[in-house]
């Protein structure tokens, strides 16, 4: 079985028996065979929580463990936090995953297999479906693939990490994310995965995406977002909704309105958030609540914001 058969479910994993952490990772991820230096304590310690169709998984395995798996069938990015992974990849050479670095585990379609060197890593994975979402509309026909397993550039590591940082933290926040929070956070994830990861996605504008950028489809484009604010709006159903590409509706926002067609989602939901704040009793709700039901997970960060857009806290809005 692998992690997406598997049901939505946190787990929490500690074992130093070898059989039992196999039998784990097999259950948890993919069929598997792994194995451990002579003399060592087999010690592993595996946490996943969710944010939607995405988990986040937090491993320790305090020995070298070597393993062959099956293909994972997800995209799985591996972040080390201390010790590293040796990495053999089919058709490429070996790669060692040191303590900052932040790379794809495996292509989704091909098996893979390495050595665990008393490492502390942790795992975002989703489904590879996620990435088509997120693409181009004139995506290839056989679907979009991740053709390398590092960050194309040194900015791209660092902006693809604190990505992972923010889908973590709202994994371990207090309250489950609302169901628009956990969309749109993986919607964000996959779109950072393609502008970080090389693929064989078309992301630059064309002459044809700028003779597209007309401002009546930018009207139309906007009548979209204002309609839509309260559903998981990715960025292709906002460009499908016009007939134009996604580089062609990014290219027209910023020729236009300065600003990219998430950005101004963003304003649209913060502004339902302004205006339900002022008409709530809050004796029956929080600022916390109506952020999340808008898609905004951090409370602080939605304040911040709040007070650039309208000068005072979303918490002076709801007394009123």
């Amino acid at each position: 079985m692998t992690s997406s058969d598997a049901p939505n479910e946190d787990l929490v994993f500690h074992s130093t028996d070898l059989a039992a952490t196999e039998d784990f990772l097999v259950r948890a991820y993919t069929k598997m065979s792994i194995g451990a230096d002579a003399g060592e304590t087999a010690s592993a310690h595996v946490e996943r929580r969710w944010v939607g169709p995405v988990n986040v998984d937090e491993l320790r395995l305090d020995f070298t463990m070597s393993y062959d798996a099956a293909p994972l069938g997800r995209v799985c990015l591996c972040r080390v936090q201390y010790g590293h992974i040796e990495e053999n990849f089919i058709g490429d050479s070996p790669d060692v995953f040191a303590p900052g670095d932040v790379a794809l585990l495996s292509p989704p379609e091909l098996p893979y297999s390495g050595r665990v060197c008393r490492a502390g890593y942790d795992l975002t994975m989703f489904d590879t479906t996620l990435l088509d979402r997120v693409a181009s509309s004139a995506r290839p026909a056989d679907g979009v693939r991740l053709t390398g397993h590092r960050p194309v550039s040194a900015a791209a590591q660092r902006r693809l990490s604190r990505t992972i940082d923010y889908v973590r933290s709202v994994a371990k926040a207090d309250e489950p994310p609302t169901p628009l929070v956990a969309s749109t956070t993986a919607s964000m994830l996959a779109a950072v995965v393609l502008s970080t990861l090389p693929s064989n996605a078309v992301v630059a504008p064309t002459a044809t995406d700028r003779a597209d950028a007309k401002p009546e489809l930018l009207r139309r484009a906007v009548a979209f977002i204002d309609d839509s604010a309260e559903r998981d709006v990715t960025l292709v159903d906002i460009a499908e909704s016009i007939h134009v590409t996604p580089r062609a509706l990014q290219y027209m926002f910023r020729k236009h309105l300065d600003m990219t067609p998430m950005e101004y989602l963003r304003r649209v939901r913060m502004d339902h958030a302004h205006r339900e704040l002022l008409r709530s009793d809050p004796a029956s709700t929080t600022v916390g609540i109506v952020a999340a039901r808008w898609g905004f997970a951090h409370t602080g960060r939605f304040a911040g914001l709040y007070r650039q857009a309208y000068g005072v806290n979303p918490s002076d809005s709801l007394r009123r």
